[in-house]
């Protein structure tokens, strides 16, 4: 969380340095600039300002602190002074002179007392070098005529209070040290509180009735005896609704209560005394969360916790004397939040606002900070701000900003990688990536680029091609050579890029079935209060610039809605004012391309269940019933069937020590994850050890004749991963090939034909041939009435989609606007839209 834009690309970096140079101080409390002297010019204009009047000259030791003093005192007598002025009084230094301690103090100490004039300066000199050296650089002026006080400093003080800056340096802007950051977040910007809403959800029950969310499954009889002991006091019992119970009384269940009270039993006729010492539901989960020791318990404390912004630093994340220096009227934290176009502005005109002096400062960090920008620029990231954290950019952003560093660098002869950098990328900006790549080459680097862009493709000086197909069926150099030679190629690559194979535009688009929904007022992040409709029955692509807004509508708006009204999910859409037609699906899947699992352990017969199925198989053979096996006796997770040597993981782990830990085939098992007896039982010949090794295409012939097993393994086969081993870990998958594998899972469940399926650039990673493939896979969820959402840069989606929602204009600020809505036919006549621009050519293919 401490990661962001600014940080990774250096920007911010230079930005601390420039602002610690020629950023001006003000004060925090008046707002006025900050002023520091040298000696020199401190004396000059007190023989200037106060020339034939008397002055006291002190030196300011304590500024509004508690403490009775006494040992300060008394060491400032040993060094031979007679008197301080406390509180605004003089008074004589004396060995039992003290203070009330739980008062805030101002101590001044008394140097000299004099009458100024050119003729008395080398007094004046020595007495104010005196008030400097125990005044910790400041001296305090008090003219006897009007009694008024004045400050001098050799550090950054305000002329009007007193209060003082230390010298700025780099790390004083820095919210990841401590000299910088805001104390009350460490620097985050923001800070997790209770949310009283996730306490009491609904304050028409009582308390006996689960009003109090944290303690619906709290059987302690201890914690409701306090409370009850509470309701005595404010007159309030555990079977009260909540909106009945005072707000002292609530208060005092919530925030906690410390007191000891008589009540009078009228039955009885005796006075109860009653003591409480309880701490409160709210401190309570606040002292949970805190937990070092235990992920559970902060877990289950976050539930009624939100997170907010810092209401100390209003998530600027620095300190109060960092957030008040200025560079042409802009705080650091306030340049920070411009988007990189502004911020380019901003950094050109800086020198109007700087002196001479300034400008032969500041000239190299300007120059620096400039070309990080550009470079930013140049990869089409213009949308962000230097303060967007790191956590919050997709794969392809984060990809970007780190080639950005690289191309500032200047570095030469390296050799770069770079898995997929078109990932978020819109069309229009393509252009502007390929250049930076070819800008890093032409200064002596070399780039290798795992990609599938045409445009990328074509750019390239070389080009490897690898197949002829996937998986098992993959792995062989097929081509090596120029774009030209591989066009006349027979390769599966080469005939996307010839022509002779290609995704054809559908004949007609579908008009739906007659519902939708609308998602009114969404205004999270950079969305301007829109509005969508989504047409139910068909495919409907959201399109835009990258940075305009899509992420924010349908991943942390639409989304959570649905989620939390299906699934009660915790997590909380960003604003809105309504959604409109939610009755009119009856769940949302969203598809992404995350792991299926996190260990080699989860593979795809696991993850879509039809492992379950096919223990059942082996648990129903002869010789498992003769043996006494269960389906328990086939799970590689579970002891008894499992080899033992490596638990079940077909592999042992070995720790390397300084060296990354090193996987080993397992000696006891050869790998089979089984062990000897286990593997003994055969189903037609085959083991469980076997059906694992079974690519899906060889395993849907295999259990053709099984319907339930059959069924699952017929879609992930229509889904393209035929070459896909039934137990290859999830580990080794792609993200195309683990989305589809949960495409296959949903597809294999029985739906209702009401279900809304969101996918956000589900062609990252995929082939010309693997999206033809993924649009048989939606079209097909679509043909059985449901509706497939889709956020997407490529065309060939896009133009394959029914209806399009265009989001723009641009990125950041100047995004979040719905440009256009309809067929792709409609989107290209829109002249405003860039997505239509691009999709003109793709439509006549």
């Amino acid at each position: 969380p401490r990661s962001t834009v600014g940080t990774l690309t250096e920007i911010y970096d230079f930005l601390r340095l420039l602002f610690a140079r020629v950023g001006t101080a003000h004060s925090y409390i008046t707002g006025k600039k900050m002023i520091s002297f040298s000696n020199n010019e401190i004396i000059d204009l007190i023989i200037s300002n106060y020339n034939n009047k008397g002055i006291d000259i002190l030196a300011p030791i304590v500024r509004s602190r508690k403490g009775h003093y006494q040992d300060l005192f008394r060491s400032l007598a040993k060094k031979g002074f007679l008197k301080v002025r406390v509180d605004g009084a003089i008074e004589s230094l004396s060995h039992d002179l003290k203070l009330d301690r739980y008062k805030n103090h101002d101590i001044e100490l008394f140097i000299d007392k004099l009458k100024v004039s050119e003729s008395n300066r080398s007094r004046i000199e020595s007495s104010i070098k005196t008030a400097m050296d125990e005044g910790d650089g400041m001296v305090c002026i008090i003219d006897h005529e009007s009694e008024s006080l004045k400050y001098f400093s050799k550090i950054l003080m305000c002329p009007d209070t007193g209060m003082s800056y230390k010298n700025p340096e780099p790390n004083t802007f820095s919210f990841n040290s401590p000299k910088g950051a805001c104390t009350y977040c460490n620097g985050l910007g923001s800070k997790k509180i209770v949310d009283l809403k996730k306490i009491i959800p609904d304050n028409n029950l009582s308390i006996s009735n689960g009003a109090i969310a944290p303690i619906v499954n709290k059987k302690s009889e201890w914690l409701l005896n306090q409370i009850n002991i509470i309701g005595k006091k404010y007159n309030f019992d555990l079977h009260t609704q909540i909106r009945d119970i005072s707000n002292e009384g609530l208060k005092a269940i919530l925030y906690g209560i410390q007191d000891e009270f008589k009540i009078k039993l009228q039955k009885a006729g005796i006075t109860k005394t009653y003591k409480i010492d309880f701490k409160g539901i709210i401190p309570f989960i606040e002292d949970q969360y805190e937990d070092q020791y235990s992920k559970s318990i902060k877990k289950w404390a976050s539930k009624y916790m939100i997170t907010e912004k810092c209401k100390k630093c209003n998530g600027s994340r620095l300190n109060i004397e960092a957030s008040n220096f200025k560079i042409a009227n802009k705080k650091i934290h306030e340049v920070c939040k411009m988007d990189i176009l502004k911020f380019q502005t901003w950094i050109g005109l800086i020198n109007k606002s700087l002196n001479k002096r300034q400008k032969i400062i500041a000239q190299d960090i300007i120059k620096e900070i400039k070309k990080r920008v550009q470079f930013i620029i140049d990869v089409g990231l213009t949308y962000l701000s230097l303060d967007r954290s790191v956590a919050t950019l997709s794969g392809g952003e984060a990809q970007r900003i780190r080639l950005a560093t690289q191309i500032g660098t200047q570095l030469t002869n390296v050799l770069y990688i770079l898995d997929e950098p078109s990932i978020g990328l819109h069309q229009r900006d393509n252009l502007k990536l390929i250049n930076s790549l070819k800008r890093l080459r032409d200064i002596g680097n070399s780039i290798i680029v795992v990609e599938h862009d045409q445009e990328m493709i074509e750019s390239s000086d070389h080009i490897v091609d690898l197949g002829p197909e996937a998986g098992i069926n993959g792995g062989q150099i097929i081509y090596s050579g120029n774009y030209k030679d591989l066009v006349k190629n027979i390769t599966i690559t080469g005939q996307y890029l010839s022509g002779k194979k290609k995704i054809k535009t559908p004949n007609s688009r579908r008009k739906g079935n007659g519902k939708e929904i609308t998602l009114v007022g969404a205004c999270g992040n950079n969305l301007k209060n829109i509005s969508i409709t989504i047409p139910l029955g068909i495919i409907c692509c959201v399109t835009g610039v990258s940075g305009s807004g899509k992420s924010t509508l349908i991943n942390n708006t639409l989304h959570p809605i649905l989620s939390k009204h299906f699934y009660r999910s915790e997590k909380e859409p960003l604003p809105y004012k309504e959604l409109i037609g939610i009755n009119n699906i009856d769940k949302v899947v969203n598809v992404d391309q995350s792991p299926i699992g996190r260990t080699p352990r989860s593979n795809p017969a696991t993850y879509t269940a039809v492992f379950s199925e096919i223990r059942k198989l082996f648990a129903d053979t002869q010789i498992s019933k003769q043996r006494g096996y269960s389906i328990g006796r086939f799970s590689f997770n579970v002891i008894g069937g499992r080899c033992e040597e490596c638990k079940g993981g077909g592999k042992k782990n070995i720790e390397m020590n300084f060296l990354p830990d090193l996987l080993v085939l397992c000696d006891a098992c050869n790998g089979r994850r089984y062990n000897k007896e286990t593997l003994e039982v055969l189903y037609k010949g085959k083991s469980i050890y076997d059906i694992l090794e079974m690519t899906i295409s060889e395993a849907t012939s295999f259990f053709k004749n099984i319907p339930s097993i059959f069924r699952k393994l017929k879609v992930l086969d229509n889904v393209g991963l035929s070459y896909v081993k039934l137990g290859q870990a999830a580990t080794t998958l792609s993200g195309g090939e683990a989305q589809r594998i949960k495409l296959s899972a949903e597809l294999s469940k029985k739906g209702s034909g009401n279900t809304l399926y969101i996918l956000d650039e589900p062609t990252t990673g995929l082939h010309f041939e693997d999206i033809k493939i993924l649009l048989n896979v939606i079209n097909s969820i679509v043909n059985n009435g449901n509706t497939v959402l889709i956020i997407e840069h490529n065309m060939d989606i896009i133009k394959s989609a029914d209806f399009i929602i265009d989001i723009g204009l641009e990125g950041g600020e100047n995004g979040g606007t719905v440009i256009c809505n309809g067929t792709p036919e409609y989107i290209v006549k829109h002249k405003k839209s860039f997505t239509g621009a691009h999709l003109k050519k793709y439509l006549s293919l």
